[in-house]
Order: C-alpha cells, then structure tokens, then sequence
C-alpha cells in the first residue's frame, strides 16, 4: 500500500466520457489517495455536480464529445461559485494548444494517459497541496 505525504481526505470530481477510465482513476484515487470521489461522465454533468457538490479539487479529461474539457473548464472559470476549484487535466494528447494559458485557467497539473497508478495519486496529493 503505498502512502500519499499527509493528505486530508479530499471530495475530488472524476469527468471522463470513457467508464472504464474513471473507473481507473477513481479507485486510484479512493485505494491509494484515500480520497472521497465522485464521477461524471460528459461535461454537462460535471458542471452539474460542480455547482452542487462541495469539491477540492475536478481530474478533468480533455477529449469528451459535445463538450470537451477545455470548454468546461471556460464555464468553471465564469462561475463564480466554480471558479476557484483546482482542476488537473487529463489527456491521452501529447500536445495541448496554449498550454502557458493552461495555469491561468485553474489547471494545476497535467497528466498524460496512460499513467502509472503511483506516480497519479503522487502528482494531484503534491499539485493540491501547493
């Protein structure tokens, strides 16, 4: 069992069109992060559960149909009682467009699919510490 550096249990939002994706991350998440996740499954959603749900963070993929990770990242941004939860993106794309805009946006990670389990859980505990 591996053991994130003093991590308070953190509520975090798993947004991935593809099941067997946020099946991975969350028990990621959950076994190894010891964290409480809740997951959506299109952006619509996500921004649904965003403005209900208290969270601490939202690992967010990038490629969804009808709405991608990019557009609801915009709409986070321009809700006030959205705008200041950390986001990590996840992308299965090896470039991303304007990624120096990335920060300004929220973005305090980015992981590229596929991930080694260890190292995920590692990067969000440190992103969300900072």
């Amino acid at each position: 069992m591996i053991e994130v550096v003093n991590v308070v249990a953190k509520r975090i939002l798993v947004v991935d069109d593809d099941a067997v994706i946020r099946e991975v991350v969350s028990a990621c998440l959950q076994h190894l992060g010891k964290w409480n996740v809740l997951t959506a499954a299109s952006g619509k959603e996500a921004l649904q559960q965003a403005t209900t749900e208290s969270l601490d963070a939202i690992v967010l993929d990038v490629m969804m149909p009808e709405m991608d990770g990019i557009a609801v990242l915009q709409c986070l941004r321009s809700d006030p009682t959205t705008q200041n939860i950390p986001v990590v993106l996840l992308t299965a794309m090896s470039y991303l467009p304007n990624p120096d805009r990335l920060p300004k946006l929220g973005v305090v990670l980015t992981i590229f699919k596929p991930f080694d389990p260890v190292d995920f859980v590692r990067q969000i505990a440190q992103a969300l510490q900072s």
